[in-house]
């Protein structure tokens, strides 16, 4: 590559002023967290969701599920916490989500939200992820793609 090459990718590089930089395709990241009624009531408090599911013991004991379950909200939200603190990194928004839900989490259960990129682009800090949040047995609760736009925070 000539140096005006170089200089013609730098110019051209949508990454520039983000706090990380343009991440690489294949890079993952992860965060875990036991997940309880402290979360459950905080989101019930800012959404005013408060299906029986989630905050109802004796109905949740005698639903399908046989426990109080956590609001997909607050488990899809441990992959908010990976895009906006590790990756693509600060200054990261969704711009787009398609998840599928298919496994109940409960109360107490160490979820584990992970990202992994698939695609780059250099143009504009905008990243392709695959997304799954597992619980301690390994099993996929949630599983789906997200793109995400990184603002320049310089």
């Amino acid at each position: 590559m000539t140096s005006t090459d170089q200089a013609r990718e730098t110019t051209m590089d949508g990454w520039q002023g983000t706090r990380f930089g343009r991440p690489e395709v294949g890079a993952t990241a992860s965060i875990s967290k036991t997940l309880g009624a402290r979360e459950v009531e905080l989101f019930s408090e800012i959404t005013g969701d408060r299906n029986p599911l989630h905050n109802d013991e004796q109905a949740a004991q005698a639903s399908r599920f046989g426990g109080l379950i956590t609001q997909g909200g607050v488990t899809s939200g441990l992959l908010n916490a990976v895009v906006a603190e590790k990756l693509p990194g600060p200054g990261s928004v969704f711009l787009a989500t398609r998840w599928s839900f298919r496994k109940p989490t409960y109360f107490g259960e160490e979820m584990t939200a992970t990202v992994v990129v698939e695609r780059v682009r250099a143009d504009k800090p905008i990243c392709e992820l695959r997304t799954t949040v597992t619980n301690s047995e390994g099993e996929i609760c949630i599983e789906g793609e997200a793109v995400t736009y990184t603002a320049d925070l310089d």
